[in-house]
Formats: C-alpha cells, structure tokens, sequence
C-alpha cells in the first residue's frame, strides 16, 4: 500500500495552485531522473492536493479558444481570469464551491497506464456519489462523470483533466458541489454542446458540508488505488 502526502491548500487562484503543483511535480521526477545512477532507488514521494479556486476558466492544451463565449473585457468585468493550462481537455470553469482534487503522483507504484488512471479517478467519484443515492455514469469518448447518460436530461457534474511526463501526473478533478453553475453559461463546457452541468447541492436540493465531501473521496481514492493518506488536515 502505497503512501500519499494529503495537503488541503484551501482557497487558491489558479496560477498560485498549479505553481505549487509543478514544484511537487518536477521534484517525483528530479528523484526519478537520480534514481538511474543509484543501485538503491530512492523511494519518490506522492501528494494528493485539496483546493478550491477564484473564479478562472482554463483552456487545456488541445482546447479550441472559442469555446469561452467572453471578451477580455466581459471577463473583467465579471472578475474571472482565463489561463491556458498544461492538462488535457478542453475548456472548463472553477469557481467557489467546488471541490477540486490533484493527485501528484508517481504512477509506477500503481500502474503505468493513462488511460486506467483516468478511469479509476472516474470510479472515485461514481462511488462518492453512489453515497449520495446518485447514479454517477462514464460517457463513451467523453471523460468526466455524468448523470442520466443515453437520455436527453444527461448532465456532468465532475470534470477531468491531467498532465504526465515519466508517470508522474498532475492536475486532476473537479467536483461541483455548491458551485454557482451560472458561470458554465459563458463557455462551452469541455467543448461538448448541448449538455448541462450540475451540483451536489441542485441534485439533492440542499447545502452539503465540503469536508463531508471530501472525507468520502479520501475514502474511496483510499480503496480505488490501495493507498494510505498520511498528513490529513482538511479545510472546511
């Protein structure tokens, strides 16, 4: 069972997190890249980071710029910054009331696949749900975690987007549990037309406690990838 260093930085604007982000990033790999000349392999650590952002759209790298729906001056006015990220994917919000998780991570002490990473990110989360009597689905070509997919009501209530180089991951999840959805107005979310977004807090029609929240992830994260959290301090 593997070890990961769980640090909840609480509320951050995206620059700040994804700089912190990088640095524990690039030092599993600087290990990693010592550990050729080593007979005895040092072990790299691994991180799990909790956040929550200032109002930002980001763009991944393989994002198409015109799915934001603002000039630089509407997002001004309405107190948003635009970055263009280092993750896969297309273009998505984070705001306020979300709950977003980046596990920094050496993957060859799990597996060293991306694709199974990614769904094992998405069954975290269909299972934190599924505690909420809420049926969290995969769409095909699409990832992220939806509800009532195959149906004309479907709806993505957590987006997906991560970055590797030597097995080592960043970025992550973003789970939307009060977020203020008025903000996905103004993109096309992940690039995808004619699909809503939702929340913890419209899906079952009440307030939830972010800590309750997170405790289930760190629960299931735990039990999907045989992992052992050390360091735990959460933020409400």
């Amino acid at each position: 069972m593997q070890n990961i260093q769980l640090q909840d930085i609480g509320l951050k604007n995206y620059k700040d997190a994804w700089d912190y982000q990088n640095e524990l990033f690039q030092k599993i790999i600087a290990i990693k890249l010592a550990n050729r000349d080593r007979e005895e392999q040092k072990q790299t650590p691994n991180y799990f980071l909790f956040t929550e952002h200032t109002h930002v759209y980001t763009l991944g790298k393989s994002g198409d710029v015109n799915n934001l729906l603002l000039s630089e001056k509407q997002l001004e006015a309405k107190g948003v910054t635009f970055f263009k990220s280092n993750r896969g994917g297309d273009i998505t919000y984070h705001g306020p009331g979300q709950i977003i998780g980046y596990p920094i991570i050496n993957l060859d002490y799990f597996f060293p696949d991306i694709h199974l990473y990614m769904r094992k990110l998405e069954e975290v989360i269909i299972l934190t749900l599924a505690e909420y009597d809420l049926k969290g689905k995969r769409s095909e070509g699409e990832t992220g975690v939806w509800l009532d997919t195959g149906t004309p009501f479907v709806r993505k209530i957590c987006a997906l987007g991560v970055r590797t180089s030597r097995w080592v991951t960043m970025h992550g999840f973003a789970l939307n549990v009060t977020t203020n959805l008025g903000y996905f107005d103004h993109i096309i979310p992940c690039g995808i037309k004619g699909k809503a977004v939702t929340s913890l807090e419209v899906e079952l029609g009440k307030k939830l406690d972010s800590k309750e929240v997170k405790l289930k992830i760190l629960k299931h994260f735990s039990k999907v990838f045989k992992a052992k959290f050390i360091r735990e301090t959460l933020k409400k």
